[in-house]
C-alpha cells in the first residue's frame, strides 16, 4: 500500500507553498488580527485550482480527491492562512459546487465549531441548522440571507461570528420546526455524505495543525541557534535538544497518519472514520507539545503579541478544539476498534 503524495500531488503542494510563502508572511497574518485580511494569497490559491480541486467536474471543478488537497492545506497551516481553507475547499465546495462567479470563493460553516469561522469573508454558509453534534440535514445560505454578530476569540485572525438567519430572525436552534422557516438550499440529508463531510473537516483541521507544528518547530530551532547564554547558543544545551527532538518525533509520527487518512477518504475505505480521527487526535497532540516546547524555548518573549510565535500559538490552540477535541477523537477511535 502506498499513501505518500504522488509527484503530481507534491507539485501542487509545492506550488501552493511558493505562493503562500510569498503572499502570506507574518505581517499579513498580523494585519488580519486588526481587520479584514489581505486576499492576495487566497486568490493565488484559487488561480492554482486549489479551492475547486474537489468540486466535481459536472459542477465546474477539477474532480480531484483528498490526497490532492491535503498537502496544500498543510502549507496553508504553515503560514496560518487567515481564511477558512478547510471549510471552503474540503467541506463545502465538494457539496455546493461553485455558486459564485469568482474563482476566489469563500465558504464558512458551523460544523466544526459553535461559531462560524470566516463568516464575514464568506460568499455563502454551509450550516447545520440544528444545534446538535449529529446533524441530519445540511443547508446552504447565500450571502445576504443572514446577519452576523462578530465575536472576538483567542485568534482574532479567524474572523469568527454568530449567525442569525434573516427570514425568521431567529438564531440557529435545535427546534426542528425552524427547518420550515429557513429558506436555505438543502444540500444533503444523506447520512453517509454527512459523515464524509465531517471526516473531511477533521482531515483538513489536522493538516492545518501539522503545518503549524512545522512552523513553530522551525521557528524555535532558528531561535535557539541565535540566542546565547554562557557564551554558547542555547540550542547546544542537552535539555533544549531533548525538547526539540520530542516535538520532531511527534511530528514524524503524526504526518504519515494524516496522509493515510487522506488516502482512506479518497478511496472510501471502511476504516475512514478511524483514520481521520487518528489523524486529528495525533495532530492535536503534536501541535500541543510543539507549542509548549516552542514557548518554553523562546522564554518570556513567546508570550508577547510582538512575537510572531504568539500568532501561530493562538491559531493552534483554536484548531485543537475545533472539529472535535482530543477526547472526542479518542472515543471515536475506541468505538471503531471495538465495532
Amino acid at each position: 500500500m502506498r499513501f505518500a503524495l504522488t509527484d503530481e500531488q507534491q507539485a501542487l503542494r509545492q506550488a501552493a507553498a511558493d505562493v503562500l510563502t510569498r503572499h502570506c508572511p507574518p505581517e499579513i497574518l498580523r494585519q488580519a488580527w486588526e481587520g479584514k485580511p489581505d486576499n492576495t494569497a487566497w486568490h493565488a490559491l484559487a488561480d492554482l485550482g486549489a479551492l475547486t480541486a474537489m468540486v466535481p467536474l459536472d459542477k465546474d471543478g477539477l474532480g480531484l480527491d483528498e490526497t490532492h488537497l491535503v498537502g496544500v492545506i498543510i502549507e496553508a497551516g504553515k503560514v496560518s492562512l487567515p481564511y477558512p481553507i478547510t471549510e471552503t475547499a474540503l467541506v463545502a465546495a465538494p457539496l455546493v459546487g461553485t455558486p459564485v462567479p469568482n474563482a476566489g470563493m469563500v465558504f464558512a460553516s458551523n460544523l466544526g465549531s459553535p461559531l462560524v469561522v470566516g463568516a464575514n469573508l464568506a460568499d455563502g454558509l454551509l450550516l447545520d441548522t440544528q444545534d446538535t453534534q449529529s446533524p441530519t440535514r445540511l443547508f446552504y445560505f447565500n450571502d445576504g440571507d443572514y446577519d452576523l454578530k462578530p465575536v472576538v476569540t483567542i485568534d482574532r485572525s479567524r474572523q469568527s461570528a454568530k449567525v442569525t438567519l434573516k427570514n425568521d430572525n431567529l438564531p440557529l436552534t435545535n427546534d426542528s420546526e425552524t427547518y420550515i422557516q429557513h429558506e436555505g438550499t438543502l444540500i444533503t440529508d444523506d447520512p453517509d455524505e454527512i459523515t464524509l463531510t465531517f471526516n473531511r473537516g477533521y482531515l483538513g483541521t489536522a493538516a492545518e495543525l501539522i503545518g503549524l507544528s512545522h512552523t513553530m518547530l522551525n521557528m524555535t530551532v532558528d531561535y535557539v541557534k541565535q540566542r546565547h547564554q554562557f557564551n554558547k547558543p542555547v540550542g547546544s544545551f542537552q535539555a533544549v535538544k531533548h525538547h526539540l527532538a520530542n516535538a520532531r518525533l511527534k511530528l514524524e509520527f503524526a504526518e504519515p497518519a494524516l496522509l493515510y487518512a487522506a488516502y482512506a477518504l479518497a478511496n472510501r475505505q471502511d476504516d475512514s472514520n478511524r483514520a481521520t480521527s487518528t489523524a486529528k487526535w495525533l495532530a492535536n497532540a503534536t501541535a500541543a507539545l510543539t507549542g509548549r516546547v516552542a514557548l518554553q524555548c523562546h522564554g518570556a518573549i513567546g508570550y508577547t503579541i510582538e512575537s510572531d510565535l504568539h500568532l501561530y500559538l493562538k491559531r493552534s490552540w483554536a484548531l485543537i478544539r475545533c472539529w472535535g477535541d482530543s477526547n472526542f477523537h479518542q472515543d471515536r477511535v475506541r468505538q471503531a476498534l471495538l465495532s
